[in-house]
This record gives structure tokens, sequence and C-alpha cells, in this order.
């Protein structure tokens, strides 16, 4: 069952979603409510899971390794959970997301260098069942509305 959630819900999430560490009363002002309303409201979306967890969000001025590349995988669909398990485990990977159309997989990979990108995608290449691999090197980001 999906979560109901009404405006104020909706507006102390979007302040959540801009800074996680904004102070109560800061919310509480933005809203138009209450502090110890704003809290109940927050515990009670940290109690239904709409609020799965607070992370960090980097400022990519000031930490960003050089290379980031996107990588669209062909795999056969018996090696699935093979393949995972062993991108998982590779700490350049960024995401992972299954998606529609000509390829079976996009993969987002962050690098220090274009020469630890090659190594990389050689050794993805000759994962078995990896039948295909299509990468795309960012330039930049034009817009991001990322939480993380």
């Amino acid at each position: 069952m999906k979560p109901i959630l009404d405006e104020i819900d909706n507006k102390i999430l979007a302040l959540l979603m801009d800074n996680a560490r904004m102070p109560v009363t800061t919310i509480a002002k933005s809203v138009g409510i209450a502090r110890t309303t704003v809290i109940a409201r927050i515990n009670a979306l940290e109690k239904r899971k709409v609020i799965a967890g607070y992370g960090l969000k980097l400022n990519h001025t000031m930490y960003q390794p050089a290379v980031r590349a996107y990588v669209g995988l062909s795999i056969e669909a018996r090696s699935v959970s093979h393949l995972i398990k062993v991108l998982q485990q590779l700490p350049e990977v960024e995401s992972l997301c299954a998606v529609s159309g000509a390829i079976d997989y996009m993969l987002t990979l962050r690098c220090a260098s274009t020469e630890v990108l090659d190594k990389l995608l050689d050794q993805i290449g000759s994962l078995e069942g990896v039948r295909q691999t299509s990468t795309s090197i960012i330039l930049s980001k034009r817009i991001d509305r990322s939480s993380i």
C-alpha cells in the first residue's frame, strides 16, 4: 500500500531533500506549524518508511573523481544475479539500473582516471554473461535533481 502524504508532509520532505540537516525550527517556520508537530511528522514518516534514511551529497566541484561514465550492458539473462554480485564488489560502481530497450542495464561508474576506467571496462566486458557494453563518458551535468 502506497503511503498517503498530505501537503504538510510533502513540504517537510521537500525541505529535508534540499538539506537533511535543516533545523526543526527552520522547517516549522517555513511550513507554518509548531516545532513539536514537525518532530512528530518526521518520526511518523520514518516509521512509515517514507523516509528510508539520510545520506551525504557531495559537492562535485570540491570532490569529483576525474572520470564518470555511463555504461550500457547487454547481458545473458541467466547471468544476472552473478553479475550483480560481482558489480557490487567494485567500488567504482555508483549505480546499476535495469532499463528497457536495446540494453538490459545502465551502469554509472566513477573512476580516478581514464586509465582506471579503461581497465575497469575491460574487466566488466570480460565477465561471463556480458554480451556487449556501450560507454559514454560524462562531460558535465547540466541538471542534477538527484537527492544524493
